[in-house]
């Protein structure tokens, strides 16, 4: 059954549903957006996000008629959903960014300079059933899908076919545990892929009175990142730019590839569950160093942000933070840190396509430790039968005239087959050789780099701090467990194709 508003578990302390006075549609805040919620800093708060696909102009803003079409019962259509495309609510579709923004939240406390730390603590998703939409004049391909004619000049709401965008329909289905987007096509193929539910925009107000801020706009607010390293675990940090932050959330992911090739991703409405809490200086450089952009960080990797309308520099932009995070917070030097980045990160694709382009930089913190100090010990090779210095020979078959050791200090080691192995050979003080058997310990008792069997460590205790940072605003609360809804229904139309589309360029948009 579909996740309606207000019903299952909520783990927040607080709820924020989607209602039309709740929500803005195109546009994120600005300084004078009024906020719909205050809560502490380090509360958590319960988001119920919509996704526009179903409620657009060129899918006729009536979810029960275009989802009907699809096979999905008059329950399985989301109340809130149904609420917003019936409101007053204006919407010019083609003109302002298709998103829907719930918020803003105001966090008591938050000022200018500070950084906002956003903790994915859950991610549910409320139907069972996600959308692909391609749409003229957008995706990476725009001009070549989708195939066929353009839209016509006077498509409409009521007319929403002459927009001749095409829809995919996708069922959710579950199997041992996790759940899967399933895509069956009218001429019988079928694809199956993960979901990786993610919120394709997070944001802080921008500092601006004037300006209207468009919901698909990326920059140091945040915005439409569309990361998809921004799963449940994720934390994102972005710099606070007015009083309380004001944070708004929207356009609602089940799964995207990097790049997100299409017009959209996999799209489809979720509960989610984030915890909000302001830092102070220090904190914030034990977090990002000197960097003060938006910055995305897992159990597994860091990820720096690009914005740019050439993707080449977007990357560049991407790059150029790392190098800055690498720097001030890991402790490399400028060069190190590029020298690294060439070697080991992973550089790619958020968003292309006509318009902002936006590029990350992923980092593995793996690569980051250092080895645990060993236990000094004797090695003590089995089966082995040590020729001592008196009777070792020189490589010309005589014996050492002193019966001291070889010149390289070693003393031969030989297998019971009597043949050396490069593997065997220990020096005398106890340091092993380049290719030495592991676990030799040098004269100081520390273990060869390469055996020494230990799990690595974070380089600094800022890599994973304990309990609040010096300036951190905790004041955190404890989910209460919740699960995303079960079963998948497979529509009897998926992989139906649809006619309208949509340029996803906003207007500058905000309050």
């Amino acid at each position: 059954m579909a996740l309606q508003p207000g019903r299952g578990k909520i783990e927040g302390k607080h709820y924020l549903p989607s209602t039309p006075e709740t929500v803005t549609w195109g546009e994120l805040p600005n300084a004078l957006t009024r906020p719909v919620l205050s809560i502490d800093s380090g509360a958590a708060v319960t988001f119920d996000t919509v996704s526009p696909e179903g409620i657009l102009g060129d899918q006729g803003r009536d979810p029960d008629a275009f989802l009907a079409d699809l096979g999905v019962p008059p329950s399985e259509v989301l109340a809130d959903a149904r609420a917003i495309a019936a409101s007053g609510l204006p919407h010019r579709f083609g003109v302002d960014a298709p998103h829907i923004v719930t918020g803003p939240v105001l966090v008591r406390g938050a000022q200018p300079g500070d950084v906002l730390r956003v903790d994915v603590l859950s991610l549910h998703p409320r139907a069972r059933y996600g959308i692909v939409s391609s749409r003229h004049g957008a995706g990476l391909l725009a001009g070549e899908f989708p195939e066929g004619d353009p839209p016509e000049p006077d498509a409409d709401a009521r007319h929403w076919q002459r927009f001749r965008t095409v829809t995919t329909f996708c069922a959710v289905e579950r199997r041992r545990g996790r759940l899967f987007g399933a895509l069956t096509s009218t001429s019988g193929g079928r694809a199956r892929f993960p979901l990786a539910p993610f919120l394709g925009v997070m944001a802080v107000a921008v500092d601006s009175t004037t300006e209207v801020i468009s919901a698909t706009s990326v920059g140091p607010h945040g915005g439409a990142l569309d990361c998809r390293d921004l799963g449940t675990g994720a934390r994102l940090y972005l710099p606070v730019q007015v009083a309380g932050a004001l944070f708004a959330v929207g356009d609602p992911h089940y799964a995207v590839g990097d790049g997100k090739i299409g017009a959209t991703a996999l799209e489809g409405p979720l509960r989610a569950t984030l915890r909000l809490t302001a830092l102070r200086e220090a904190a914030a450089r034990a977090a990002l160093g000197a960097l003060r952009e938006p910055f995305v960080e897992t159990d597994n990797v860091w990820v720096t942000v690009g914005v740019d309308a050439d993707l080449t520099e977007a990357i560049r932009r991407a790059t150029r933070s790392a190098v800055v995070f690498l720097q001030s917070r890991v402790g490399l030097e400028r060069a190190e840190a590029l020298a690294y980045l060439s070697a080991a990160a992973d550089v790619g694709v958020c968003r292309i396509g006509p318009g902002t382009q936006t590029a990350f930089c992923r980092i593995h913190r793996a690569d980051f430790t250092e080895p645990t100090a060993a236990k000094p010990r004797l090695h003590r090779p089995p089966f082995t039968r040590i020729v001592s210095a008196a009777g070792a020979q020189d490589a010309d078959g005589a014996p050492d005239a002193d019966g001291a050791p070889d010149v390289d200090g070693t003393h031969t080691v030989h297998d019971l087959d009597g043949v050396a192995d490069v593997a065997d050979v220990a020096h005398v003080g106890g340091v092993a050789d380049a290719g030495g058997v592991a676990g030799v310990a040098d004269a100081g008792g520390v273990a060869d780099a390469g055996g020494d069997g230990h799990e690595r460590e974070p380089v600094g205790a800022a890599d994973e701090p304990v309990g609040p940072a010096g300036g951190e605003r905790p004041a955190a609360e404890p989910g209460r467990g919740g699960s995303p809804p079960a079963g998948a229904p497979r529509s009897p139309r998926a992989g139906t194709t649809r006619s309208g589309p949509a340029d996803r360029r906003g207007r500058p948009a905000g309050r």
